[in-house]
């Protein structure tokens, strides 16, 4: 019934990363390792890491008529993606600076560029896609109006995914068509706002997020795992212990396996501990898209 199990609406971006004993202090300089430049961006992981996978993936996304957008676009051909939804032109690629302290710990500062011409206009425009597609993932670096058309332009039997990151106040259209919202702790706190304080413990914010209105709320932990929430009630998802590496790009990919595997009809729980196999593969690694495991990796760890 479907052509694509998962459908990717979000950014693109250059990722240029370099290595620092540790990240500077207000007005001072650090010197790091040479610059390395990978293809990045919350959306374009996310289509990669499930491609990679197995899912047969689609990608909705803006870059730019230039070096780092045909970067983009050979590393989703390459995976697998399908790029019929990627629109080039009219701003620049989007890029990332990042940071990547010896623990494998990251700071990030993002140049939208293209991903903020991500219109509705494109959503409405991509119509086709979208009813093709057994699930959609999106994210916030592109704008929130469109965030908000993609909710409203779902199949009717099609599930939306939504990693709100950066985080910021949500509408409740968008809040009411997650399934699940997936969050970290900041995440977490930054979209339940004075609400937050009335919980300590990550069960009390995904209680909190559940009665916002999602169906569905995922609280995702680092290294103490995740847990899962629902109108069932709530659970927790072990870690698999790894010595990380780098952390770019491990909450793209257990997003991304989550959704895929929604889509084959896990349960949310069954999913996220699979989800959370691959974000242990890819903090194994440097760098984001080229971190991302294979079935049979993930199937091996």
């Amino acid at each position: 019934m479907y052509d694509y199990d998962l459908l990717v609406v979000g950014s693109a971006n250059a990722d240029l990363v370099i290595g620092v004993e540790r990240r500077p202090d207000a007005g001072e300089t650090v010197l790091g390792s040479d610059l390395v430049v990978h293809p990045g961006g919350k959306g374009a992981n996310q289509a990669v890491a499930a491609a990679r996978l197995g899912a047969r993936t689609a990608l909705l996304a803006r870059v730019g008529d230039d070096a780092h957008g045909r970067l983009l676009l050979d590393s989703q051909r390459e995976a697998g993606v399908d790029t019929v939804g990627v629109v080039a032109g009219g701003a620049p690629t989007g890029v990332a600076l990042i940071t990547v302290d010896p623990s494998g710990d990251n700071s990030i500062v993002v140049s939208p560029g293209a991903n903020g011409r991500l219109t509705p206009d494109d959503v409405r425009a991509a119509g086709s896609l979208f009813h093709a597609a057994k699930v959609v993932s999106t994210q916030l670096e592109i704008p929130l109006e469109t965030v908000v058309e993609v909710a409203r332009s779902l199949a009717p039997d099609s599930r939306l995914v939504l990693n709100p990151s950066p985080p910021r106040p949500l509408p409740g259209e968008v809040l009411a068509a997650c399934d699940p919202l997936i969050v970290n702790e900041h995440e977490a706190k930054v979209i339940l706002g004075e609400a937050a304080r009335a919980g300590e413990e990550p069960e009390d914010w995904a209680r909190l997020l559940l009665a916002k209105g999602p169906r569905s709320v995922v609280v995702t932990l680092g290294g103490e795992g995740a847990l899962v929430a629902s109108s069932d009630g709530v659970s927790r998802i072990p870690s698999v212990k790894v010595r990380a590496v780098d952390t770019t790009g491990a909450g793209d990919s257990f997003t991304a396996a989550l959704a895929w595997r929604l889509g084959l009809g896990e349960s949310l729980a069954e999913a996220a501990a699979y989800a959370a196999r691959v974000g242990a593969v890819t903090v194994t690694r440097e760098g984001a898209q080229v971190s991302f495991p294979t079935a049979e990796e993930v199937a091996a760890l």
